[in-house]
């Protein structure tokens, strides 16, 4: 609470000071503007307000006899009189001549000849000029040779105001206008690129410091690796703009900021891992890690402890399972290669070809003998064949051995 004589304390320095509060302010400590202003209503709603404290004015009565004289004994002028004495300005002239002498002051209706009379045609078209205009009315106004108030004292005189106003909304947009316009176009437009460079940029960051994939969007991203994204743009872009663009809240930037540069608390922890893991031929799972930090001292929980070995990518080799196969290889030595590929025969019984095809029947399997099913490479006769009911019936060197003999008289395989 203040008391009356600080209260009267601060509205003497106002008035002091021009009507100005933050001088009031800057010297007393107190109060507030809002403050000021309330105490300044209140006294001067009182009634002992004049008594109090009387402003003291700024233009004696000595002068402004002088500046009324000077204003009628040098054509009427109020820009004249007020630039030679340097006071007062036009309006405050004209109060002071309408009320000393009423009758006296002129209202030019013309800069060139005030006695002038124009023409009903002139008027016409300076209406019809100023409710079509793209220049200020002013300009207008100065190249008929009349003041900006008389040009629309003619308009509300001929066209109205309300003809004016649906004549003024359907006007072409003036050059300053349009000026203004493009103006906003041009800088929605730098915004907009700013922003999509702002993206690209973000993205560029979360390849190069978080590897991620170039395809990687900003919505997949947790809040930590937006966090990182932001920390190194900070120099190049406003934090409020990262923060809109990567969909980040403030507290959440700052806390995992916080969270970074205080240092992973597992750090120790990792090492002892490593360590563990590597001196027990990588084979022990979490479980025997778990206790194994336990017996040194070291307790965490089983979760933490699995998602460090994924990070630190601490994974048990082991042996996948192999299916069931009864090939058990080669009977005997593999025979020469005599052919080398090369399939064709000139004459016929010259090169002889075999293969086995196993054929799965309700009753069982059955091949088809590689050494029994012979065929001529020439004309592709089927020399002989043979489908034992098993395996080890497969081979049989005597029956070939038959058949080249059976074909002595007309010739055989070389």
């Amino acid at each position: 609470m203040f008391t009356e004589a600080e209260r009267l304390r601060a509205i003497e320095l106002y008035f002091k000071y021009g009507r100005k509060l933050a001088p009031v302010v800057r010297e007393l400590g107190y109060p507030s503007k809002r403050n000021l202003r309330r105490w300044i209503r209140l006294w001067e709603a009182s009634d002992g307000a004049t008594k109090a404290i009387r402003r003291k004015p700024r233009y004696s009565d000595v002068q402004k006899q002088a500046a009324v004289e000077h204003y009628l004994n040098h054509g009427c002028c109020l820009a004249f009189t007020s630039r030679t004495l340097g006071y007062p300005c036009c309006d405050v002239l004209a109060r002071w001549v309408n009320e000393r002498h009423p009758d006296r002051r002129l209202i030019f209706t013309s800069t060139i000849n005030q006695n002038a009379p124009f023409e009903p045609e002139v008027k016409r078209q300076a209406v019809m000029a100023l409710s079509t205009r793209h220049v200020p009315a002013r300009e207008i106004a100065m190249k008929i040779g009349i003041s900006r108030t008389v040009l629309y004292k003619w308009k509300d005189e001929i066209i109205g105001d309300e003809a004016y106003q649906s004549m003024r909304k359907h006007e072409r947009p003036s050059l300053t206008e349009e000026r203004d316009a493009l103006r906003e176009e041009v800088n929605r437009l730098n915004q907009e690129i700013r922003r999509q460079q702002m993206e690209i940029d973000i993205l560029k960051k979360a390849e190069e410091i978080i590897k991620k994939d170039p395809d990687i969007s900003v919505n997949t991203l947790t809040n930590r690796e937006k966090t990182q994204i932001a920390d190194v743009l900070r120099d190049s872009y406003p934090l409020t703009e990262l923060l809109r663009v990567l969909v980040l809240a403030r507290s959440s930037f700052f806390y995992h900021r916080t969270a970074l540069r205080s240092g992973d608390k597992y750090a120790t922890v990792r090492i002892a891992m490593t360590e563990i893991f590597n001196g027990n031929y990588r084979c022990y799972g979490y479980r025997r890690l778990h206790a194994m930090l336990r017996h040194k001292g070291l307790r965490l929980s089983e979760k933490v402890v699995r998602r460090l070995m994924v990070e630190e990518q601490l994974v048990v080799s082991r042996s996948r399972r192999r299916r069931y196969s009864s090939y058990c290889g080669e009977i005997g030595p593999a025979p020469d290669n005599l052919l080398a590929r090369d399939f064709k025969a000139a004459q016929p019984n010259q090169k002889w070809l075999t293969d086995i095809t196993e054929f799965q029947l309700p009753a069982g399997k059955v091949w088809l003998s590689p050494s029994g099913g012979l065929l001529r490479w020439q004309s592709g006769e089927l020399v002989a064949q043979y489908t034992p009911r098993c395996r080890a019936g497969q081979y049989d060197a005597g029956k070939r051995d038959r058949h080249v003999k059976r074909r002595r008289s007309s010739g055989h395989p070389q």
